[in-house]
């Protein structure tokens, strides 16, 4: 019965075990199932929260890629068409610019060349380095387009300039007389009249006592009124000056003061230039330690930004807020206060006047200042989620930016290698400006600018100028367009067709740069973001690996992304030359077609330049052509254009912000140094003609130096934001696909990482 009984209990109690480990595996079950359905409802809760986007919409959304780890090495060349076209129009700039500097010669355009074609002081010239007209009046009555166009009357190189007044009269003159000749005549052998020789213009019929001036012999009397500030009628009226044109009739003083004007302003143009050079070299160093100090601010700026940027966006939006509720307020307790008024306020304007009543005045402010605050709420109100997110970017941004201080140096060479680019085009553009310039003088004699009597018509003259500064030349006409090809220095058609090529290429070359120095930026800073823990996983030498990704794979891209903006600003340009032909012609529908085809391509070439930087990060990123990764880019930025758009503003506001405060700071600097307000620095303050220069040149260098520090900033910030849509889309948060954003935003989001790939724990 013992036995018996004992099998009993111990049955009993193997039943127990059992029930007991059946239970146990069914609360594992059950624990297992429940922490798969509460993942799953976190999955589905991270999902819902946010929009769901149709894929035949924008696109199909980014999957998960298990291979991809940041920028791919692994990766092809891309758009090499482009690049082959690329290479082959470097190749016709280069055959331009040899035709350039072979045929050209820049003294043609800074040196004075006499009538025969030959530069003063050079070849058969040599000894004779000042140039001399043979009527200065009449070159002074043609306008501001004397110092462009030159002046159609003979010159002459000269050994030294007249020091003397004279006015040669036929009557009373012998052939001795006539000092100042063409080259190759002799007015003692010849056997002209001295009467004919000067009709027909073969030696000056006057000349002022001169002074050279850039190799140019100008009057004394007029350097003494610009240097000395006298009056320009009294010191011709003193010093006797006497001239005649061709034909021997006699300019009177107001002709002559009226024909030498033009010239003051010219030399008063050169005085100040003169005084702002002197300026320039005392202060150099000076103006140099002034940008160093804006550079090293900047760079300050950049680092804390990362802990003032939220107090920055958010104290800007409650101080807007609050100004505009105040405004709102107060204009319509004014209103409340005056309604039952008859107050008003008067302006006047030279002879202008207005009158406007004070409560209705009161009044539209206050529902103008309303209606701004109400939608400034609705904007707070409702995108007050994705104000944080583009808070916590920013920040992000500036701490990448910190992490790789190197990329703050990346803009430099960028920015010298367009410096480089400018700087060629502008020689080249010089030189071939200076090729075929075979001055002609054969239409001074032509009647369409003379009277009968043979003197000057000077309103065709000014008004062929004029057409040189910005309208078009006459083309229905011989003598207009023999003209027009005087005031170019008879320019070849060929030389017109370089000088263009020229421009599209230095476009095209700028532009190439710019994306040079984007893509390298942005592939530096997807290593970053891609990177799960920062700064450990970061690979060594990002920008370096950045850099040749973009030589050794995509400049074909790089060149295709430039090529778009370059014909975009060509087209620009022509519109811009068609704009200027058209002012001052009655056609106003074809001047309303021209003003909205420059504010479409404008706006054209805003949007391209932003399409082709986001396509430019994932071509750093994935390393995809141009046209694959700008359409991904493109359908990214769709699915989610309202971070975009709210990224992109505020971003653009902390950056006006931040430019602004490293211009003031260098400003105020500069202009409380040299003005000599800092004491313990007055020994070292300058003796300037013009404080004001090295001011101006300090306060335009920080601005630069400013842009090119925050533009590294700028990409910063819109590469990691893609980098953060990709990651929204690819990831989910499990062990498998975790988030690579930082816990700030993930934080911001809702989202976590369940379980981290490298400890297995929460965090």
């Amino acid at each position: 019965m013992g036995s018996g009984k004992s099998k009993v209990e111990d049955l009993d109690t193997a039943k127990e075990k059992k029930t007991e480990k059946e239970q146990g595996v069914y609360f594992k079950q059950r624990v297992v199932v429940t922490k798969e359905k509460r993942d799953q409802r976190y999955r589905e809760s991270m999902t819902e929260s946010e929009p769901v986007v149709k894929e035949t919409e924008y696109g199909k959304p980014l999957t998960y890629d298990k291979n991809f780890k940041g920028p791919i090495k692994d990766r092809s060349c891309t758009d090499i068409i482009c690049c082959l076209l690329f290479l082959i129009f470097i190749v016709g700039l280069v055959v331009v610019a040899f035709f350039a500097f072979k045929y050209g010669d820049p003294r043609l355009l800074v040196y004075p060349v006499n009538s025969n074609n030959e530069i003063c002081g050079y070849g058969n010239q040599l000894g004779k380095p000042y140039l001399l007209f043979f009527d200065l009046v009449a070159c002074g009555r043609m306008g501001m387009g004397v110092f462009v166009t030159g002046c159609p009357t003979p010159q002459i190189c000269v050994a030294s300039c007249p020091t003397e007044n004279n006015v040669i009269i036929a009557a009373a003159s012998t052939k001795s007389d006539l000092k100042y000749c063409k080259d190759g005549f002799d007015a003692d052998s010849s056997s002209k009249s001295i009467a004919n020789m000067l009709k027909d213009e073969d030696c000056a019929t006057y000349w002022f006592k001169s002074q050279p001036l850039i190799n140019r012999c100008v009057p004394s009397f007029l350097i003494d009124v610009l240097e000395k500030g006298k009056n320009l009628a009294t010191e011709i009226s003193n010093s006797n000056a006497n001239a005649t044109d061709a034909s021997g009739n006699a300019y009177d003083s107001a002709v002559i003061e009226g024909g030498l004007s033009v010239y003051g302003t010219f030399l008063k143009a050169k005085e100040y230039g003169e005084k702002i050079i002197e300026d320039v070299v005392t202060a150099w160093w000076m103006i140099l330690i002034g940008l160093i100090l804006a550079m090293v601010f900047a760079l300050i700026w950049i680092i804390i930004m990362r802990w003032i940027a939220g107090f920055m966006v958010w104290f800007t939006i409650l101080a807007f807020i609050s100004l505009f509720g105040f405004s709102t307020g107060w204009t319509l307790y004014q209103y409340y206060q005056l309604k039952d008024t008859d107050q008003s306020f008067h302006i006047q304007f030279s002879v202008i006047q207005m009158t406007m009543s004070k409560p209705k005045l009161f009044l539209a402010f206050g529902i103008i200042s309303g209606i701004i605050l109400l939608i400034a709420v609705l904007i707070l109100l409702f995108l007050c989620s994705r104000i944080r997110i583009a808070v916590s970017l920013i920040k992000e941004g500036s701490r990448a930016v910190g992490t790789m201080m190197f990329t703050l140096i990346c803009p430099i060479f960028p920015f010298f290698l367009q410096i480089v680019v400018i700087g060629f085009w502008l020689t080249v553009a010089v030189f071939l400006a200076s090729t075929g310039r075979n001055q002609s003088f054969e239409f001074n004699n032509s009647s369409n600018y003379k009277y009968p009597n043979g003197t000057y018509d000077y309103d065709k003259i000014k008004g062929a100028t004029s057409q040189f500064f910005g309208q078009a030349c006459d083309n229905t006409s011989l003598s207009a367009s023999e003209f027009c090809s005087f005031l170019k220095n008879q320019e070849e058609n060929f030389v017109l067709y370089s000088q263009i090529f020229n421009l599209f290429m230095m476009f095209w070359l700028v532009n190439f740069v710019v994306a040079l120095g984007q893509m390298t930026l942005a592939g530096a800073f997807a290593s970053y973001y891609w990177a799960f823990e920062k700064p450990k996983d970061i690979p060594a030498f990002p920008i370096l690996s950045s850099l040749w990704r973009c030589f050794r794979y995509h400049l074909g891209s790089l060149a295709f992304g430039a090529l778009i903006i370059a014909i975009v600003q060509m087209i620009r340009l022509l519109l811009e030359y068609v704009d200027a032909k058209l002012k001052g012609k009655e056609n106003p529908v074809a001047k309303f077609f021209v003003k909205c085809l420059k504010c479409c391509f404008w706006c054209l070439e805003k949007f391209l330049k932003f399409l082709n930087k986001n396509a430019y990060i994932l071509i750093a990123a994935h390393g995809k052509n141009f046209c694959t990764s700008a359409k991904n880019a493109f359908m990214l930025i769709m699915r989610n254009i309202v971070r975009v758009v709210v990224i992109d503003k505020v971003t653009d506001f902390l950056l006006l912000i931040s430019k602004l405060v490293v211009v003031a700071f260098a400003a105020a600097s500069s202009y409380f140094f040299f003005d000599g307000r800092i004491e313990f620095l007055a020994s070292f303050t300058p003796s300037l003609n013009f404080y004001v220069v090295p001011i101006v040149l300090v306060t335009l260098g920080s601005y630069v130096i400013a842009s090119c520090f925050f533009s590294v900033y700028e990409m910063a910030v819109d590469t990691l934001f893609l980098c953060f849509l990709e990651d929204l889309e690819r990831n989910d948060g499990s062990a498998e696909k975790p988030y690579f954003m930082s816990k700030d935003l993930r934080k911001i989001l809702g989202k976590k990482n369940v379980i981290s790939p490298s400890d297995k724990k929460e965090f």
